[in-house]
């Protein structure tokens, strides 16, 4: 793999630390690692070890500045044909987001600290994996960032080993009793509280001996004043040594026989702890953030609330006065640092997270409406999965009214349901189902629906690759599309152009449906309770189409003849339907008492209704989801077409006859017509006829 992991300097710090260790060894695994940042004394030791360092500006906060690394970023990662865009800081990872988008690579973010909820830091949710060194930070990450569990991945901070000698603090332990804090001198670090407490120490430790490790950035110079002026106050100057920053830690440790850590504030993990757990020192931190991921009270070391100069004192004399508690503390927490907080680990972990990222590719299939247009979409689901196997995942979008049809569906691994007709309504339910897509983090979406809401869902959800038809409903929200014409050919045709985009291409048309065992039994229930014989021969007819089609509707005369002609066969007749059509399944049953018509209007879901129509030996419909179910469970129909053009709409199947009479005015797609003469001049007889050929 080519990783670049991309943050502000390489200067002494956790985050810089990390960074280095994490690419050199890379290099040593045969991966490629480049680093890009603006500069500091650690680039040395990255060329060293064979890492590539770019220097850009990517610390400043400047928008314009950021603006202008987004193509320097991408012709780096165009260079170094890089797989992942690792971000570990707010600021370089704006401009790395979309470099990576610009590339088409995998973006990845480590959150290295507890972030202030506001817009600036919501980037660093924006990973396809996003690493936390803590479980604070982790829930941290899913609660005010809302980031999904499954995108979370904990891999802590680690601690190279071999830079670190374990020393017993029975053997380390002279006159001088030694207390460093180790950290930027900034007030969230805690340095005065910590003062404080070693002010109330001294009156107990008789040579007592303050380090400060660090330095203060410009910014924060006025605080590191006030310390001095504190320590000055408190009579403890001559205790005191500043010693700046350090490069070598290890050394600075060798000599301490305590470690405090006072962080006021959420601690994303904490590595100077496990550094001088490694070497041999006992810890006393506050109980804050990730610190609690790291030390057991009591056992790996001692914990204090935040700002608590008391509790901090008395903790720091506990460890001073009782040697056995030091070493015991030193010795359970080296061996806890060995097992879970080594570098081979961290790295191993970190790798996993990588191939993880490069492996988990997503595709959303969006296709709303209606219920026979989403069974109409389950070849093209057979066929993407058949072209990705298992190495993508699969979701599905559909509507509230078309959610039965997928249920059960083996091809998707997800079903996504909207209701963009009621709750999710207008411009907020796009916008909330926007964001909802963007933390699925899809790769590819394929737009079977191609209106308007569909096109904009799938801009809003980011998704680098996004297939579709270029019509005049926002298809410019596409980024590969083809011309619709709105060609005279089969609904599976149309949407298998989209599919050949892919490199999908496939003679299997087949649609399906997935009914359950209960499905089967319900209905067998329903028919039995009707005394229809095993020897029976059942036909089914459509009452109507949707409710808004009144126009590929039969009449209530021609479907009277129609119950007639089928009753004199011998037959029995199914009536299915809405359940609005039960009232005139129930005036057909009145007209034609003689016939024992079965009124299963309103009854049945779709899957039932695939499991009625399976047992039919013949099902009559208009152009309706109906028709394309019978299809999907291959039973026999007659195909009824007024107001739609076959061509563009029949189902594909084998044992069909299709009805349709070829006026001037049809097809003419109007769901509502004066006279309705398509449906009108189908003749009774002819369907009959239908019916016979079929059944021979």
């Amino acid at each position: 793999m080519n990783i670049l992991q991309i943050l502000p300097e390489l200067r002494v710090g956790g985050v810089e630390t990390g960074t280095v260790d994490l690419a050199r060894h890379l290099v040593k695994l045969g991966h490629k690692a480049v680093v890009i940042s603006a500069g500091g004394e650690l680039v040395k030791e990255l060329e060293a070890a064979g890492v590539s360092h770019y220097q850009l500006p990517v610390h400043k906060k400047s928008f314009f500045t950021m603006l202008k690394m987004i193509p320097a970023i991408a012709s780096i990662i165009i260079k170094e044909n890089i797989d992942i865009v690792h971000a570990r800081s707010r600021v370089p990872a704006w401009s790395a987001y979309f470099a990576s988008r610009r590339t088409g690579k995998v973006f990845i973010t480590t959150c290295h600290g507890f972030y202030n909820k506001q817009p600036f830091s919501y980037v660093m949710g924006w990973g396809r994996k996003v690493i936390a060194p803590s479980n604070v930070i982790a829930r941290h990450m899913i609660d005010d960032f809302g980031v999904p569990h499954e995108r979370i991945s904990l891999v802590p901070r680690s601690v190279d080993l071999s830079r670190f000698r374990y020393t017993n603090p029975d053997e380390k332990r002279k006159e001088e009793f030694n207390v460093g804090i180790i950290g930027r001198v900034t007030p969230i670090k805690g340095h005065l509280h910590f003062i404080k407490a070693m002010h109330k120490a001294s009156k107990s430790i008789p040579r007592l001996k303050i380090w400060i490790v660090g330095d203060a950035p410009s910014s924060k110079e006025a605080y590191k004043e006030q310390l001095q002026v504190l320590i000055k106050r408190l009579g403890l100057w001559h205790n005191t040594e500043f010693l700046g920053t350090q490069r070598d830690i290890p050394a600075i440790l060798t000599h301490l026989d305590l470690l405090v850590m006072a962080t006021t504030t959420q601690e994303a993990f904490g590595r100077v702890v496990i550094e001088a757990q490694a070497a041999g020192v006992p810890v006393v931190a506050t109980k804050v953030g990730g610190v609690i991921d790291v030390i057991e009270d009591g056992r790996t070391g001692l914990l204090v609330p935040a700002a608590d100069p008391q509790s901090m004192s008395e903790a720091v004399v506990k460890i001073f006065k009782d040697k056995s508690l030091a070493r015991r503390l030193a010795e359970e927490a080296v061996k806890n640092v060995g097992e879970k907080y080594n570098l081979d680990l961290m790295v191993k972990n970190t790798l996993k997270v990588y191939e993880g990222a490069l492996k988990n590719h997503k595709i959303m299939v969006i296709k709303f409406s209606s219920a026979g247009d989403v069974i109409l979409s389950t070849a093209a689901i057979r066929a993407i999965r058949e072209k990705f196997n298992h190495s993508y995942k699969i979701s599905f979008l559909t509507g509230e009214g078309s959610k039965d049809v997928l249920l059960r569906c083996p091809y998707i691994d997800e079903l996504l349901v909207c209701d963009l007709k009621n709750k999710d309504k207008g411009f907020k339910g796009l916008i909330k189902w926007g964001a909802i897509l963007r933390k699925k983090d899809f790769d590819i979406v394929i737009d079977l629906q191609n209106n308007r809401k569909s096109h904009i869902l799938a801009a809003l959800s980011l998704a680098l690759d996004r297939y579709g038809y270029d019509n005049k409903k926002f298809g410019f929200l596409l980024n590969h599309r083809i011309r619709d014409d709105k060609p005279l050919i089969s609904p599976l045709e149309h949407q298998f152009k989209i599919l050949k985009m892919l490199g999908i291409e496939s003679q299997d048309h087949q649609l399906e449906l997935w009914q359950s065992g209960d499905d089967m039994s319900y209905i067998e229930e329903l028919l039995g309770a009707e005394w229809l014989s095993a020897n029976s021969k059942l036909v089914g007819i459509n009452i109507s189409a949707s409710p808004r089609w009144l126009t590929k509707n039969l009449t209530l005369a021609q479907l009277e003849k129609l119950c007639a002609g089928l009753g004199g066969k011998d037959m029995r007749i199914v009536l299915t339907g809405i359940e609005k059509d039960s009232a005139t399944a129930e005036i057909l049953a009145n007209a034609l008492k003689n016939i024992k018509l079965i009124n299963l209007c309103g009854k049945t879901t779709i899957n039932q209704l695939a499991c009625l129509i399976k047992k039919c030996s013949v099902y009559i419909s208009s152009d309706s989801a109906p028709m394309h179910i019978a299809s999907a469970v291959r039973s026999p129909f007659v195909a009824l077409f007024g107001p739609t053009d076959p061509r563009r709409h029949l189902p594909p199947a084998k044992n069909f006859v299709m009805i349709r009479k070829d006026l001037a005015c049809s097809p003419c797609y109007k769901p509502k017509c004066k006279t309705n003469e398509c449906m009108k001049t189908i003749a009774v007889d002819e369907i009959l006829e239908a019916v016979d050929k079929l059944l021979k």
